[in-house]
């Protein structure tokens, strides 16, 4: 039960680790907002000479026009293809983007292989059948051709931070650690199921034993190591920058995408005034926020003439 109870502990603390990071982004004040038009989920008809509902005289009295589809045709190629990276920094992409796609092969893997476990635990049958054996095709593929990307990408990305200068300043201690870390982990992933022998059950068989409870059968202990180090890596992500695959949604949609009206007594105008009460203890001395008076008098400044110019 040893690698099983480290793949519940790390799965645990794993989905324990993103809700608390969706809830600390969820409850952070409003940023300040982009307005930068046209937005993914406007008009069609306006985002095609880049306007807005705002054109319209009376905006602010009529139903707004909230459009799913127009923000996916930009979200999906973001996540799935950096198209950010790949339009202002080709260089990084080459590297990011085996990485991450890496990423997302070893998840649709694990996700295939747990539903041909569940399949199989209700029809055993299954396993030996064409449907069966093109699954175990895909998510055996899949999961080594993804373990091969995140390598080379963990690699190229650490190799391109301790030699690019112009990343010199954005490099901690931290990214050489992660990246180092997503090396080790898939290359002992790598070596230990190559390594794996004919003792091996096979992957559906641990998968089995992980969806039952029921003691793990026999891993060698080099793909043993690997997987209790997958399981530590996320338990470990969401709770570094790492999670920017949580923050990624809010900084779309509570930054770059928020356009909703300021009406009269409504819940944005309730916030901001929430806000004018808030006591904050910003460092530059400028703003003379020490922490003793409240927002709205430090953005009043002497006489109403905003905050404190440098002495």
């Amino acid at each position: 039960m040893g690698v099983n109870a480290v793949i519940y502990a790390g799965a645990l603390v794993f989905v324990v680790g993103c809700v608390l990071r969706v809830l600390q982004y969820s409850r952070m004040p409003r940023h300040l907002r982009w307005e930068l038009y046209p937005v993914p989920h406007g008009d069609p008809g306006r985002i095609a000479h880049g306007g807005s509902e705002f054109e319209d005289l009376d905006a602010m009295a009529s139903s707004r026009h909230e459009s799913h589809a127009g923000e996916l045709r930009i979200m999906v190629p973001e996540i799935l293809f950096l198209r950010g990276l790949w339009e202002f920094n080709r260089s990084l992409w080459r590297r990011s983007f085996p990485f991450h796609a890496g990423l997302y092969l070893m998840i649709a893997s694990a996700v295939i292989l747990g539903a041909s476990a569940l399949v199989s635990l209700w029809d055993s049958a299954w396993v030996e059948s064409w449907l069966g054996g093109a699954a175990h095709v895909v998510y055996t593929l899949a999961g080594v051709a993804g373990a091969v990307l995140v390598l080379v990408g963990s690699v190229g990305l650490l190799l391109k931070r301790l030699r690019d200068p112009e990343l010199s300043n954005y490099t901690t201690a931290g990214d050489i650690f992660n990246l180092l870390f997503f090396a080790v982990t898939v290359a002992l992933l790598l070596a230990g199921y190559a390594a794996r022998g004919s003792g091996f059950p096979g992957t559906l068989a641990l998968t089995r034993g992980l969806l039952t409870l029921r003691a793990t059968p026999f891993v060698p202990a080099p793909l043993a190591a690997g997987l209790v180090l997958l399981a530590v890596l996320t338990a470990y992500i969401p709770y570094t920058h790492m999670s920017h695959f949580i923050g990624k949604f809010f900084t779309y949609h509570a930054v770059r995408w928020d356009d909703a009206a300021n009406v009269p007594s409504g819940k944005l105008e309730r916030k901001m005034a929430e806000y004018l009460t808030y006591r904050p203890t910003w460092s530059a001395a400028h703003i003379g926020a020490d922490g003793a008076r409240p927002w709205a008098e430090i953005a009043r400044g002497p006489q109403g003439q905003g905050a404190r110019r440098p002495q």
